[in-house]
């Protein structure tokens, strides 16, 4: 069977927050201010548009990837069948990198009101429009104790102390680090960050879910020693999978 991507699995799977789909399927969103809406039945402009074509990440062979990760276990190979069709975005790293931080103890619900209200209908704000919106400005869009870890971060990149640019050049563990010592970034926030923003495939985002599909199915091995330059993929995949199937109510996910 011919590979394809699936836009509902893709956009609603917690690593973009600015799409919505409507009754008949239309998905409908922007990135770097550009707009866009898309059914799963028409993706023929998004694959010529080569911009689009960038973003949803045409260019990796996506089946190639899903035949390896099937042959790490019986369980990955279930995984891949059952996710078959999330692909990775290259999202803006500004955007991506904020969203993350603000997505820390929060839903995908609530992370997409806030990142809207930031928004209020047009681009994502910049690093100097953040600031400019202030502390208190931030709390009062709901951000709660998020909103000090934004103004940071947007600080930080206004000054020039984190480098979005050299973080994209270091080895992952050294980029990991070094976003790291902004206020509010954990290793969680920094591997979805890399992963989402940066499309470091090789980091392996560890929330409770996945800590415990990590121990329930493969004995609390090492995710970006087991899955490689494909872990993120791999995450992704097993996320999927185990919401739907492995630990969902009985009939959920068929």
């Amino acid at each position: 069977m011919d590979y394809e991507i699936n836009l509902a699995r893709t956009l609603d799977c917690g690593q973009a927050f600015r799409w919505t789909a409507d009754e008949t399927g239309l998905w409908s969103g922007q990135a770097c201010g550009r707009m866009l809406s898309v059914r799963q039945d028409s993706l023929d402009f998004i694959k010529s548009d080569p911009f689009w074509r960038h973003y949803f990440d045409f260019d990796f062979d996506y089946a190639a990837a899903c035949r390896e990760l099937a042959l790490v276990s019986p369980v990955m190979e279930k995984a891949c069948a059952f996710s078959r069709g999330i692909q990775i975005l290259n999202q803006d790293r500004w955007e991506a990198l904020c969203s993350f931080v603000i997505s820390q103890n929060n839903n995908i619900k609530r992370i997409k009101l806030i990142i809207s209200r930031l928004c209020n209908g047009g681009c994502f704000p910049s690093p100097e429009a953040l600031l400019e919106i202030g502390v208190d400005g931030l709390r009062a869009m709901g951000l709660g104790f998020r909103d000090r870890y934004v103004y940071d971060l947007a600080r930080r990149v206004h000054e020039g102390t984190l480098n979005l640019d050299e973080v994209a050049s270091l080895p992952v563990g050294d980029a990991r680090d070094l976003l790291k010592t902004v206020d509010g970034i954990g290793d969680k926030v920094a591997d979805c960050a890399l992963l989402f923003g940066f499309h470091r495939m090789e980091c392996f985002p560890m929330d409770v879910w996945m800590k415990r599909v990590m121990a329930d199915l493969f004995d609390n091995r090492d995710g970006r020693a087991l899955f490689g330059p494909l872990a993120g993929l791999a995450q992704q995949y097993l996320f999927f999978y185990a919401r739907c199937c492995v630990y969902a109510p009985s009939g959920a996910g068929r």
